[in-house]
C-alpha cells in the first residue's frame, strides 16, 4: 500500500486548513497513494484559535470530520487527521479520526497521554482518552493510531503491536526546542526497530513546531521524509513483506519474555 505524510501548519480557521488538506491529499492521491497521514491539531491550532475553545470545538468538530469524509470518498483513499472533539465537559479530546476510502468512519481515537512537559500543561485544557488502543485495517495493511506525546511511551506502541499494528500513524505537532528533534527523530526509529513495524509519522510545521514528517520502515529505515518544509507532502510504499522479511532475522517479538499490558491507568 502506497502511504503519505502530509505537512502543514494549521491555521485557527476549520475551512482554510482544509483547503490545505484538500490540496496535499489530491497531490498524493496523483502518485497513486492509498492512505495520507495529516499531523495533529490538523482541524485547528488552540493556539489560533479567537474566542473560546469549547465553542470553537463545538462548531468545528462535526464539519471537521464530514468533510474528511467526503474528500476521502471523492478521492477513493483513507485519511487519519487530528482534531478536536467535545467531551461533553469543558475540556475537549484531543482526537484522530480515521476515514476509509469510501468516506466511512472507520474509527477514533483519542490522545491517552497529554503533553504536560517542558513546562507544558496540555491537561490544563484537554481531558485525556477513555477508548484505549485503536487498530483498523486498510487494505491489508492493520493500522495503529498514536499522537504526538504517546510516542514518548514505549508500551503502548506493543500494546498497538500486539493487537495487530502493521504501520504506526503518528501524528503530532512536536514543539521545537533543545535537542527536540533529535528525541523525535530518535522515537520515531526506535517505535519502529522496537515493533518491527512501519512508522508513518506527520507534524505540523510551524514557528513553533517542527515539522520532520517521516515515513520509516520496520528496520527504522527512512524511506520518505521531509524537513521544515511549510507545506508538503512525501508518499513510500508500505509492505507486509518488509514487515516478515525483517521479523525473520530479527524476531524480537518472538524473543521477548514480558507481555505488554494494555490496561489505561484513569488517573494517568
Amino acid at each position: 500500500m502506497l502511504v503519505s505524510v502530509g505537512q502543514f501548519s494549521p491555521t485557527g480557521d476549520v475551512g482554510a486548513n482544509l483547503e490545505v488538506m484538500r490540496s496535499l491529499a489530491s497531490k498524493a492521491r496523483a502518485d497513486g497513494s492509498e492512505l495520507i497521514v495529516f499531523p495533529e491539531e490538523s482541524m485547528f491550532s488552540v493556539g489560533k484559535v479567537e474566542g473560546s475553545l469549547a465553542a470553537a470545538v463545538d462548531a468545528g468538530w462535526t464539519t471537521f470530520v464530514q468533510q474528511l469524509s467526503l474528500l476521502a470518498a471523492e478521492l477513493g483513499m483513507a485519511v487519519v487527521a487530528g482534531g478536536y472533539e467535545s467531551s461533553g465537559e469543558e475540556r475537549p479530546y484531543n482526537t484522530l479520526a480515521l476515514i476509509d476510502e469510501t468516506g466511512r468512519i472507520a474509527d477514533t481515537y483519542r490522545k491517552l497521554h497529554l503533553y504536560d512537559a517542558f513546562s507544558y500543561s496540555e491537561s490544563s485544557r484537554i481531558k485525556p482518552g477513555d477508548g484505549g488502543v485503536k487498530v483498523v485495517e486498510l487494505n491489508g495493511i492493520n493500522v495503529g493510531l498514536m499522537t504526538c506525546y504517546d510516542i514518548r511511551f514505549p508500551e503502548l506502541a506493543r500494546a498497538l503491536t500486539d493487537k495487530g499494528a502493521d504501520l504506526l500513524a503518528v501524528p503530532a505537532a512536536w514543539f521545537k526546542g533543545e535537542h527536540k528533534i533529535e528525541h523525535w527523530e530518535t522515537l520515531l526509529k526506535a517505535r519502529a526497530i522496537e515493533n518491527t513495524v512501519w512508522v508513518a509519522a506527520a507534524g505540523t510545521s510551524s514557528r513553533h513546531t517542527v515539522g520532520h514528517s517521516a515515513i520509516l520502515d520496520p528496520m527504522g529505515v527512512p524511506q520518505a521524509f521531509l524537513d521544515d518544509d511549510p507545506e508538503a507532502v512525501v508518499t513510500a510504499e508500505v509492505t507486509r513483506k518488509r514487515i516478515d522479511d525483517v521479523r525473520e532475522f530479527l524476531p524480537v517479538l518472538k524473543n521477548r519474555r514480558f507481555a505488554a499490558n494494555d490496561q489505561i491507568n484513569p488517573a494517568g
